[in-house]
């Protein structure tokens, strides 16, 4: 019951989450490419809808107002001022004339000879004018530059006059009262122009409802095209607030069901221990921060999503993962960007191909600097496939900014992977980092363990080398292995002359072994306990649980063979056997398993007097046979094709390493007799 719960718990919270974050407006069902051929049945219209003009289009239009528009102020003070002072000039029987030509000039407006230079390169076609609070357009036909105002002026006069009446304007100052009286307004014009273009109507025409769009099998054209991202663009904005809330909850409720059912799946097949270690919550959370990052991103703006580092979603998994299980996680992790993204599928290709060239560049370039190594290599991988989907029309956009954004966010998987030191302490996990530190022979724990009990820990390093050949040979995870093999046997810190590999350190005069005259009863008891030794000594150096289980199991709740049949041949009771069983626990796992084997063969290797493969095969066989009476992998989650493997691999091994060496002559020195 404890265990379902455990299962049930995070699953529960992953589904609400994603039934709560998904997005509530419909998604246009249909993929379609200009120049290609519509694959689905016959499209009519379910509403009314308008046809959207096109970037192209609209850009278009707006460059037909490209040029300003100038927007002059009508001065009445400038008119009345001049027409005045021109009342008061000496021109005789020409004065009511001059008034009423100058009244007439300035009634169409002047404008300064030099205006074109003011409002643009060329004279404008039109030009606002505004006069009493209201501004009209007006040809700029029928306003007068000031040199044609004047040359108006003398024409009009000298029509109603004989008199030299150039001379006359000269010499009376009437020239000099005909000035522009439509003042150039540039912060006005400025605003006007910015309005113009953003009143450039952004639709090209309407479409009923039931009226045709496209035909099963018809080509599709820009028109069509242009129909169809008209009708795609109003279908996601109304139809989901039109449709039944109920219904699109029910939809999101399934596809939350899915997409949980699939992440259980996915764990359950390719490794059901996770469900029941600390792996799970883990991995569940790793899915929710890949899954609700592109869902939220998906109902805000779809274009951070190329800024999003989704890779770094298979690095965290790799971090505590065997590879083949990242694969299947991985693509559940994607599967909200593929449904409910517009560029889904581009986005879902592309992420999952440069996800996986990127755990695999990290197993190499994954310290310090090097990591800057991995983020350009899954740079290169998502720009090349954006680009091969651009070229191919599959995706659209500026090719230079989705480009940032993909190096951006490939940067930012750098940034974000000491999320997995962060988690590691959360979920009390492992990582490969940190295992690999755990190896290093240079530690404290370890020295001590060389310079206190140098023969257990010339043990320790054989096993080291021994498993880390078994792992590999068996698909298992090498490094974690490697680690435990190393720490297995620190319990013997404590009483290091207790075992049978530490007696050099006791002088050959200096008196009896550690066991000699002991009872085997109490013998047994202190072997016994280098294991929950072991386990204090791991736990006060905080040693992660998954190594201090390595501890627990690598004697399982086998007896110590040598003292146990020495008390059955001093006669024994058989019924006595807990007495020389070790209070561990049988191995559960493929790794636990190796270390079990490992350990008492290289341990035992040590008394081989015969170097043949026979022997070999014989010794190992015995001693994998005597575990498996003992029931000791009866838990274990190890196949028994890959315990033949290791079988045949620890055979090979010992061959290796135990061969018969050539017995050199001695050379014999010839004395000098002389």
């Amino acid at each position: 019951m404890r265990t379902s719960l455990r299962i049930l718990f995070p699953l529960g919270i992953a589904f609400l989450l994603l039934v709560l974050l998904m997005p509530r407006s419909a998604k246009f069902a249909y993929d379609y490419r200009k120049g290609r051929t519509w694959k689905y049945e016959t499209l009519y219209a379910q509403f009314d809808f308008p046809i959207y003009k096109t970037e192209e289009q609209m850009l278009a239009e707006r460059g037909e107002v490209s040029d300003p528009i100038p927007y002059y102020r009508y001065s009445d003070e400038i008119v009345t001022r001049n027409l005045l002072a021109a009342e008061r000039l000496e021109l005789g029987t020409l004065r009511s004339a001059t008034v009423s030509a100058l009244r007439a000039i300035y009634q169409k407006g002047v404008v300064a000879d030099d205006q074109n230079r003011r409002s643009g390169s060329s004279d404008p076609e039109v030009l606002y004018i505004q006069r009493d609070k209201r501004a009209a357009k007006v040809p700029f036909s029928e306003v007068y530059r000031l040199t044609d105002a004047r040359a108006r002026l003398l024409s009009d006069l000298s029509a109603v006059s004989d008199a030299n009446v150039d001379s006359l304007l000269r010499v009376s100052g009437a020239y000099t009262l005909l000035v522009p009286n439509l003042l150039y307004d540039e912060q006005t014009t400025a605003l006007v122009h910015a309005e113009s273009n953003t009143s450039v109507s952004p639709t090209s025409g309407y479409v009923n409802a039931g009226q045709l769009i496209v035909k099963e099998g018809e080509i599709v054209t820009g028109e069509i095209a242009q129909m169809l991202d008209s009708y795609k663009r109003e279908f996601e904005a109304n139809m989901g607030t039109n449709r039944s809330p109920a219904l699109m909850l029910l939809g999101n409720i399934l596809i939350a069901l899915v997409l949980v059912t699939l992440l259980y799946l996915s764990i359950l097949l390719n490794n059901k221990r996770i469900l029941r270690d600390s792996r799970f919550p883990y991995v569940v959370t790793v899915f929710l921060l890949g899954a609700l990052t592109a869902l939220i991103l998906v109902r805000v703006d779809e274009k951070i999503l190329y800024y999003v580092p989704f890779t770094l979603v298979a690095l965290l998994l790799q971090a505590f993962l065997k590879n083949r299980f990242v694969v299947s996680l991985y693509v559940v992790t994607l599967l909200p960007l593929l449904i409910f993204s517009h560029d889904g599928a581009v986005l879902f290709v592309m992420f999952f191909v440069a996800g996986m060239v990127g755990t695999l560049a990290f197993r190499y370039f994954n310290r310090g600097w090097k990591q800057f190594i991995t983020a350009l290599i899954t740079f290169g991988v998502l720009a090349l496939s954006y680009l091969g989907f651009h070229a191919a029309e599959l995706v659209a956009g500026n090719v230079w900014a989705a480009l940032l954004s993909l190096f951006i966010g490939s940067m930012l998987t750098v940034a974000g992977y000491p999320m997995v030191y962060l988690f590691e302490r959360l979920f009390n996990l492992v990582s490969n980092s940190r295992l690999i530190e755990l190896c290093d022979v240079s530690n404290p724990l370890i020295r001590e363990l060389e310079q206190k009990a140098p023969g257990t820990f010339q043990h320790s390093l054989q096993v080291m080398n021994m498993v880390d050949v078994v792992a590999r040979a068996v698909d298992a995870n090498a490094d974690l292995v490697r680690a435990a093999a190393l720490y297995h046997d620190i319990g013997k810190l404590y009483n290091p002359l207790c075992f049978v590999e530490n007696e050099s350190l006791v002088p050959r005069d200096g008196g009896p072994r550690y066991h000699e005259g002991m009872p085997p009863e109490q013998s047994a008891r202190e072997i016994i306990r280098h294991v929950p030794e072991g386990v204090e000594l791991a736990q006060k150096h905080r040693l992660p649980e998954m190594i201090i289980d390595f501890i627990r199991s690598h004697h399982g709740t086998t007896t110590t063979g040598y003292f146990y049949g020495q008390f059955l041949a001093a006669g024994g009771d058989p019924a006595m056997a807990d007495e020389f069983r070790y209070p561990g626990i049988k191995p559960e796992t493929k790794e636990q398993i190796i270390l079990m084997l490992c350990d008492s063969i290289e341990a035992a290797s040590r008394t081989l007097t015969e170097y043949t493969p026979e022997a070999y095969s014989a010794f190992v066989e015995r001693i994998v046979a005597g575990k498996m009476d003992e029931g000791q992998f009866e838990h274990a989650d190890i196949s028994i094709s890959e315990l033949g493997t290791v079988k045949e691999t620890i055979k090979q091994y010992i061959a290796q390493t135990h061969h018969e060496r050539v017995a050199y002559p001695k050379k014999k020195i010839k004395k000098n007799t002389k």
